[in-house]
């Protein structure tokens, strides 16, 4: 993700969390944080139909943001943007990925399992409108034997996503 993507991430921000969107800000901040934070988009013929975000401050790597469009969903993108989300925390040598999840929403709860997530925690009303969030925690292998030090794995904020992307 760069600067000339958050208007469009706005926009599907609002859409996709009516309640509890992010303000627009709050997107330039984030980006403003390199050294902690990693952002990206997922684009089908130039429409971004996916965003993501990690903050990592060793050990500890924690997902900001994910999202897909909804007549995308179930195409391998979410896949496709934790997948890098979590490379990038091994990169950065975390030793845990943490998350939030809405407790009502068992398609991304789903999703978080298959990749070995798993619940520990439970914070009640977090969301705007009363909604429990589900705290997730993935406990990633000593990253100092899988990654190189951190900033020199180059990683594109702009990941190609098709209809054909299952991971």
């Amino acid at each position: 993700m760069n600067q000339t993507d958050i208007p469009a991430v706005h926009t599907l921000e609002c859409r996709l969390f009516p309640v509890d969107a992010w303000p627009l800000q709050m997107f330039h901040d984030e980006l403003a944080q390199a050294e902690t934070r990693h952002y990206l988009v997922a684009e089908i013929a130039g429409e971004i139909v996916g965003y993501a975000g990690l903050m990592c401050i060793e050990p500890i790597a924690d997902v900001q943001t994910i999202a897909v469009v909804p007549e995308r969903e179930g195409k391998g993108i979410g896949s496709a943007l934790l997948t890098e989300l979590i490379a990038e925390g091994r990169r950065r040598r975390a030793a845990d990925v943490l998350l939030e999840v809405r407790a009502d929403n068992p398609r991304a709860q789903q999703l978080y399992r298959r990749f070995g997530f798993e619940q520990i925690h439970v914070r009640p009303r977090y969301y705007r409108d009363g909604v429990d969030a589900l705290i997730m925690r993935l406990q990633l292998p000593d990253s100092s034997l899988l990654a190189s030090p951190a900033g020199t794995d180059a990683t594109p904020d702009h990941l190609p996503a098709t209809e054909a992307d299952t991971l």
